[in-house]
C-alpha cells in the first residue's frame, strides 16, 4: 500500500490550527527532549471533521514515555481533550517499528493522511506486510458481525435501536474497508465513507444505497451491511489459500 506524504498545517479547518499550534509549543516546553514527534490525522486532515462533534485525533511520541513524563503532561491533555476534542494516542518511538505487525490498519490510516506537528514523521518509510494487514481485516470485520448480531438482539425489534447500531458499525467499517480495497488493489478514489461504500457496491455486488441513510429503513440497512461484511469476509478468507 503507497504512503501518501504529510500533509502541511494548511490543510488543517481553521477552528483547530491555532490550537493545535498552541498545543505542540505547550507540550514541547513541558517534554523538551523528550518530545519526538506529535502528529495529527484523521478527520481533521482527511475531510469530514465537524467542529463540536468530532474528535482531533493525535498521536503523541514520546523518546522515553516514563511515568513522570506522563504526569507532566497529564493536565494539558484532560484540558484539550475536554475543551477542544483532542484526543491523543501516546506512543514511545521505539515500540513503533516492532508494532506494525499488531496495529497494521492504525498505522496505514496515519501514514495515508497526517499533518506533522512537531518532531520527525516517525511513520515515514515504515513498512508493513500485508499478511498483517489480512490477518487484522479479518479480524475487524469477524468482530463486526458479532457486535451487529448482538445489537440486534439487544434492540429487540425496535427500529432506533437497531438503526442506531448499524451506523456506527458502518462508521467503524470505514477502516478495514478502505484496507481491503487497497489490498485487493481496487482502491477507492479517496477514504471518506461515502466514496468507500459506492466502491465497496460496485466490487462485492452489494446495493450500499440504505447505508447513505440508515434510519429511513434500518432493517434494509442491516441487511445491506451484513451482505457487504459477508462477502467481504469470504473475499478476506480466500485470501489465505
Amino acid at each position: 500500500m503507497s504512503e501518501t506524504p504529510a500533509k502541511n498545517l494548511e490543510a488543517l479547518p481553521e477552528p483547530v490550527r491555532a490550537r493545535l499550534s498552541e498545543l505542540a509549543t505547550t507540550l514541547g516546553a513541558q517534554l523538551g527532549d523528550n518530545l519526538a514527534a506529535l502528529l495529527v490525522f484523521g478527520s481533521a486532515v482527511r475531510g469530514g471533521w465537524r467542529e463540536g462533534t468530532s474528535d482531533v485525533d493525535l498521536v503523541l511520541v514520546l523518546k522515553d514515555p516514563k511515568r513522570e513524563a506522563l504526569l507532566s503532561i497529564a493536565n494539558t491533555l484532560t484540558v484539550a481533550r475536554t475543551a477542544f476534542r483532542f484526543e491523543a494516542v501516546i506512543l514511545g518511538a521505539e515500540e513503533i517499528p516492532r508494532a506494525a505487525d499488531v496495529f497494521p490498519l492504525f498505522y496505514d490510516d496515519i501514514q495515508s493522511c497526517h499533518v506533522v506537528l512537531a518532531g520527525k514523521d516517525p511513520f515515514a518509510g515504515l513498512s508493513i506486510s500485508d499478511q498483517f494487514r489480512r490477518l487484522r481485516i479479518e479480524q475487524e470485520m469477524r468482530e463486526e458481525q458479532i457486535r451487529l448480531r448482538r445489537a440486534v438482539v439487544d434492540g429487540l425489534g425496535a427500529p432506533a435501536q437497531l438503526a442506531g447500531a448499524v451506523e456506527r458499525k458502518v462508521k467503524q467499517l470505514r477502516g478495514p474497508l478502505h484496507a481491503l480495497l487497497g489490498l485487493r488493489r481496487t482502491p477507492a478514489a479517496s477514504d471518506t465513507l461515502p466514496v468507500l461504500l459506492e466502491k465497496a457496491a460496485e466490487v462485492y455486488g452489494v446495493d450500499t444505497s440504505a447505508l447513505s441513510n440508515v434510519r429511513k429503513d434500518p432493517e434494509a440497512a442491516h441487511d445491506a451491511l451484513q451482505q457487504l461484511l459477508d462477502r467481504a469476509i469470504q473475499e478476506v478468507d480466500r485470501m489465505e489459500s
